[in-house]
């Protein structure tokens, strides 16, 4: 690990040490030609040099059930760490939730600015003195070895960042439809493998190595997503690398008001959306144009090909043409809106 062994290393040293060190050996007569009324001041615990930071936005259930299963992951590894709990909620309404574990390896801050993007970057503000950053999502359990596994392929690897894998539950089966359009199925890949883009719901960060870019979360795509996107892109552009790791997996729930077939559509109009968006934002200048051709051309080939398979899937009665075929429409509308400027605010909260 960059930097985190060897805080780690110091830390559990200190702790080896023990009070008596610190104020001299029994009948040394330094210690006892100090008077009897006199203590040594307090030294401050070191911070932990791992953190694993979880976003929240009401949802009370999810954190009550997800606090505990992290702090597990925190415990099988050698690396002092604590979980750092980042409250979305104007209201602070997971304050006493949080707060009411009372394990000292968790700690609760209230970021109100509206946005996920503004939360991730209260993460990042508050490692400021740390070593290694995870991110996860509230709705996420990790699968034993999770952490270990991260922290492993880190070491292995010196990368920048280290993405592991992501795997559905579901509150209910999902009907024949969804099942064919595989709308829940991510990616899997061989542990090292080079990637370029990845989500912040299973990402691990050696900050020593991003706080030379000077990269934090845009906040334009706080209400819209895909600032993760952006922010993964932007670190391999400035030279830094992200790896896979497979055997760091966590599970996602997901609820019953997510297995529709309106929610997964309009997830995959919101994707091509701002994926489209991000592009945009990484080019400059004259090639800023170029980007936004491509993809007005790349959304409608999509737009095409995708109709062309909701017709076969209804000729032939197959689901999964028509869910593949759907889905692959709303995504290239959803890049021709994103390179045409038009925004999708998923997240957009009244008032």
């Amino acid at each position: 690990m960059t930097g985190g062994a060897h805080r780690a290393s110091s830390v559990e040293a200190d702790a080896r040490r023990g009070p008596s060190d610190a104020v001299g050996r029994a009948g040394d007569p330094a210690a006892t030609a100090a008077p009897a009324t006199a203590t040594a001041p307090a030294t401050p615990a070191a911070p932990a040099p791992l953190v694993v930071a979880m976003l929240t936005y009401r949802r009370p259930q999810d954190v009550r059930a997800a606090v505990p299963a992290f702090l597990a992951e925190l415990g099988t590894v050698d690396v002092p760490g604590e979980l750092l709990v980042v409250d979305n909620d104007p209201d602070a309404g997971a304050r006493d939730t949080v707060e009411g574990v009372g394990d000292p390896r968790v700690r609760y801050v209230h970021e109100p600015r509206p946005g996920i993007a503004a939360g991730r970057n209260r993460a990042l503000a508050e490692c400021a003195d740390r070593d290694v950053l995870v991110f996860v999502d509230d709705d996420e359990r990790p699968r034993p070895g999770w952490l270990a596994a991260l922290l492993a392929e880190h070491a292995r690897s010196g990368a920048a960042a280290v993405v592991g894998a992501v795997v559905s539950d579901y509150e209910r089966p999902p009907d024949g439809w969804l099942a064919a359009g595989r709308f829940f199925d991510r990616r899997r890949l061989p542990t090292g493998t080079a990637v370029d883009v990845a989500a912040t719901n299973n990402l691990l960060l050696d900050l020593g190595r991003l706080r030379p870019t000077g990269l934090t979360f845009d906040e334009r795509f706080g209400l819209s997503g895909g600032s993760d996107t952006l922010f993964s892109r932007r670190l391999v552009a400035a030279g830094e690398r992200m790896v896979w790791c497979d055997e760091a997996v966590v599970v996602d729930h997901v609820p019953a008001d997510r297995l529709t077939r309106a929610w997964v559509l309009r997830r995959a109009y919101r994707s091509g959306n701002s994926g489209a968006r991000a592009e945009v934002v990484l080019a400059t200048g004259l090639a800023q144009l170029a980007v936004r051709a491509r993809y007005v051309a790349r959304g409608l080939v999509r737009v095409v090909g995708g109709s062309a398979r909701v017709a076969l899937g209804a000729v032939t009665r197959s689901d999964v043409h028509d869910a593949r075929g759907r889905r692959s429409v709303q995504r290239g509308r959803g890049m021709v809106a994103g390179a045409l400027g038009q925004v999708v605010y998923e997240y957009r909260r009244q008032g």
